[in-house]
């Protein structure tokens, strides 16, 4: 029995079981599990915990692990999301040093761009209340030593303040303009109102498509909308929003508000990717080069990954929002659509995702199975020593299988991110690392090493995900859910060892 046909049984096995837990599935609960919905859920999570089970194999087939996987998804999930971070800052905005409620005067910095007759608002402050006025005059002044503004409103703020310590402002001034016209046309049969169109009394503000524009009123209203077009003609600004204005009405007044993204998306995936490969390489270099255990240096890195994550968001969920909703989140969230019933009650897609994974199993099979590298890391899976004395840099091929696994779990973080949209450092990737050993062992790799391939991975992910959806589907209880995939883990470490026997015995024979 060679190691081809051995490899061969494993999948077959792994194929006939989870072939058969579908058979049961479609038995019991058909309407259930056969539903659209459930086969695009099941193949969406396929593919997002596939991909990190095809990187750890290369580690697995080294005789090697990596505990630390769940830990950079989180931390890759976290970057992206530092780095595609959107700010709206309003334009022409400017920091209050003192406020005089007795002389209705504001001091501000001297580059502050307000002019006689501007109007403006005053919030964010310290003791004085939100307040929209007009100025009457500015006068050039001297606050503490530094060269300042005095602006006299129209209107009286409640308080007075200053800054005294560390203060750098005690409040925040914007520019606002009034609204020459809103058009909100009623919502139609089905109760969605259409978007609405404002007119601006303002020459060109800098807008584009995607910022936003704050509407308030000297109620105390307030409403935060975003900009589907824009167009400029003189003295006027015309805006078309995304959705309904509502109430408003030309009593309320208008705050441009400018969109400020930290990163272009493809140089935060880049980054992002460029950042696992590199943790990847350092855990090759210390188990190479300072004969450090696998487990020992992953180990270690799952503990360090989750610190860094849990610093670098200062322990507070991140997210995206709705910022790449067009974009970016497609890549998770789509799906290519091949049936739509009739009446349009319906429709099932193939996650976009899951497309991802066939390219990265497919670049993996191909690098795995007809290059000279993927001979290389089977031969010292099989026998480090001998590899080294066959000519092989082993501590090269080592190094090269870590950055591959950091490499791959990096795209497998920025899919999981953008799939959850909600990145909570302290849980967010917990137990991947378990799906995915878990997923690369069924598939055929063994934990000694020098056994394993592509195709089996993703088999064993498919079974892994079809019992959790089974879990789901049987109301079976959750608590049960990590006893179940011990279990399964065990089982697949136990059938590879006996398959491995059965070899060694028939090549005895």
């Amino acid at each position: 029995m060679n190691e081809n046909l051995t490899g061969l049984i494993k999948i077959v096995g792994i194929s006939i079981l989870l072939v058969t837990l579908w058979i049961i599935l479609s038995i019991y609960v058909p309407e259930k599990f056969l539903s659209p919905n459930n086969i695009e859920n099941l193949l969406r999570r396929t593919a997002l915990y596939g991909i990190l089970g095809v990187g750890v194999a290369f580690v697995i087939m080294t005789s090697g692990i990596d505990l630390s996987l769940g830990s950079l998804v989180c931390l890759c999930g976290c970057l992206l999301a530092i780095f595609l971070r959107v700010e709206y800052q309003p334009i022409n905005q400017a920091d209050v040093w003192s406020i005089s409620a007795e002389s209705r005067t504001l001091v501000v910095p001297a580059d502050t761009p307000f002019d006689s007759g501007q109007s403006l608002r005053l919030f964010n402050a310290r003791k004085a209340r939100n307040l929209i006025a007009r100025i009457e005059s500015v006068r050039t002044t001297e606050f503490k030593g530094r060269q300042a503004k005095e602006l006299t409103l129209d209107q009286k703020p409640s308080r007075d303040d200053s800054l005294d310590g560390n203060l750098t402002a005690i409040g925040k001034l914007v520019a606002v303009y009034p609204l020459e016209s809103v058009s909100s046309p009623a919502a139609d049969e089905s109760g969605q109102a259409p978007p609405s169109e404002l007119t601006v009394a303002a020459g060109p503000l800098g807008l584009e498509p995607r910022d936003r524009i704050v509407l308030v009123s000297a109620k105390g209203g307030i409403q935060e909308k975003t900009i589907a077009e824009i167009s400029t003609s003189g003295p006027q600004t015309k805006i078309r929003l995304k959705d309904s204005a509502g109430e408003v009405d030309t009593q309320w007044q208008a705050i441009p508000v400018k969109r400020i993204q930290r990163m272009s998306v493809p140089s935060a995936v880049g980054l992002v990717l460029l950042i696992a490969a590199g943790i990847g390489l350092l855990h090759g270099l210390l188990i190479t080069r300072l004969r450090q255990q696998p487990f020992v240096v992953t180990l270690c890195g799952l503990l360090i990954y989750r610190g860094l994550s849990r610093r670098l968001s200062n322990d507070q969920v991140l997210g995206f929002g709705d910022e790449y909703a067009d974009s970016l989140n497609a890549l998770a969230t789509g799906r290519w659509v091949v049936w739509e019933a009739a009446d349009g009650s319906g429709s099932f897609g193939i996650p976009y995702v899951f497309f991802i994974l066939l390219g990265v199993a497919l670049l993996a099979a191909v690098f795995l199975n007809l290059t000279i590298w993927g001979r290389y890391i089977l031969a010292l899976g099989k026998n480090q020593e001998a590899a080294r004395y066959s000519g092989i840099n082993t501590g090269r091929m080592i190094c090269l299988t870590y950055i591959l696994c950091g490499l791959i779990t990096g795209l497998g973080g920025i899919l999981h991110a953008i799939d959850a949209n909600s990145i909570s450092p302290s849980s967010f990737g917990n137990w991947f690392e378990l799906w995915a050993i878990a997923a690369a062992v069924l598939g055929g790799c063994s934990l000694r090493g020098g056994e394993g391939g592509i195709i089996g991975v993703i088999v064993g992910t498919a079974l892994m995900q079809t019992l959790y959806n089974m879990i789901v589907l049987l109301k079976i209880p959750s608590e049960l859910e990590y006893v179940i995939i011990g279990a399964v883990i065990l089982i697949g470490v136990v059938s590879d060892e006996l398959i491995r026997r059965a070899a060694t015995a028939v090549r005895t024979r």
